[in-house]
């Protein structure tokens, strides 16, 4: 089938992208679904960071590829082996998949299960190969996913059917910002509840991070970034107390707040300053979560003693240490119920016309989360 998609052709260009155009919209073949994959028509596809920084070239990847990450569609066919999954089952889709038998997955930390790591550094699906054809060359794709386009072909353990009540719209950004944000809070770092918790960075994923936090019962929250609107809905979402990041004294204004320091602080941009501040406001005992992700060169130095003689722990969370198919319900769950309003972070809707001025949308801090209907 012959589909449109946006493609990545050159990593690192400069902003203003509506000048320099790095993703260009496209007319290109599709193969159909192999054994154990899924064909799936692409709804709703959300503009992440992640995506930001592979078209920046902080994330090297091959290329030319089609991006995107985190999605929601509905499937159109089914390949040979494909259980559990019909035709016109509703999906959100996340970009790590479990093989149920390694270490990890046994372990019950399938988020990490490394069965897809060597297909996806090649620009291939799991089962091998691209499902790509375009005239002039290889075409890559990006995660397993590729949503940035109005087809997608997917492993089956990418796609996790939902209910049709879900809106489309809002399904989408569970597969990522999500699962990313309120796994950091309740999986990873396991916040209890009267515990204190700053959250520097207040993107989708810090977003959501904000709205774990009051369903953990956090008992302060602290939202920190440098932008008043996501400030105003950090507060409105459920954070105790807002700080501009550009503040100068900035780590007393915290410690007062919290009688010395935090329980919890969780480094949701992705850089290495944001490390620096949440580790320095940290109590005895405290816990830094990052879940941004910095540049791969990047490089954070701690005190080594604080480790030991305050017990001090800085730890990593990839994916939230989500479980899909154990946390997606639930979380969905806590979506049915008014606990976690995702729709509340969704900026607006946007075409494949218009991708590259939403990434600079995206760049400027003026989106939380953007919509790309492909098909629209």
């Amino acid at each position: 089938m012959d589909m449109r998609a946006a493609i990545l052709h050159e990593q690192g260009l400069s902003r203003p992208y509506v000048i320099s155009q790095p993703l260009q919209v496209e007319l290109i073949g599709l193969d159909g679904p192999r054994d154990g994959e899924v064909l799936v028509e692409i709804r709703a596809a959300g503009l992440c960071h992640s995506d930001l920084s592979t078209i920046e070239g902080i994330r090297p990847r091959p290329i030319p590829l089609v991006p995107g990450h985190e999605a929601s569609g509905i499937i159109r066919e089914v390949g040979p082996g494909v259980e559990g999954l019909r035709v016109d089952d509703h999906v959100v889709m996340v970009f790590v998949t479990s093989c149920g038998q390694c270490p990890e997955c046994v372990g019950g930390r399938s988020n990490l299960c490394g069965s897809s790591v060597t297909a996806k550094a090649k620009g291939e699906l799991i089962a091998g190969g691209r499902r790509f054809n375009k005239k002039g060359g290889i075409l890559n794709h990006a995660s397993g996913i590729s949503c940035f386009a109005e087809y997608a072909v997917v492993d089956q353990r990418s796609a996790f059917k939902i209910s049709d009540d879900i809106p489309l719209d809002d399904a989408a950004v569970f597969g990522c910002a999500v699962i990313t944000g309120v796994g950091a809070v309740l999986n990873t770092a396991a916040v209890k509840p009267g515990q204190s918790v700053a959250i520097i960075g207040l993107g989708g994923v810090g977003l959501n991070a904000v709205m774990a936090s009051k369903i953990a019962e956090a008992g302060i929250c602290i939202a920190i970034d440098v932008h008043d609107d996501k400030l105003t809905l950090a507060r409105d979402l459920g954070a105790t107390h807002v700080i501009d990041a550009r503040a100068d004294n900035i780590i007393e204004i915290i410690k007062d707040l919290t009688a010395g320091g935090l329980d919890h602080a969780f480094d949701m941009a992705g850089n290495v300053e944001v490390l620096k501040l949440a580790y320095s406001i940290l109590r005895n005992g405290g816990v830094l979560t990052s879940a941004g992700l910095a540049p791969a060169k990047a490089e954070f130095s701690l005190k080594p003693y604080d480790l030991v003689s305050r017990e001090i722990r800085v730890q990593g969370s990839y994916m939230g240490s989500c479980t899909p198919s154990r946390d997606l319900p639930k979380y969905l769950d806590y979506y049915r119920c008014g606990r976690l309003p995702v729709n509340r972070l969704i900026t607006g809707s946007i075409g494949l016309e218009e991708i590259n001025k939403g990434f600079d949308d995206l760049a400027d801090g003026v989106a939380i989360r953007q919509i790309l209907r492909p098909s629209a």
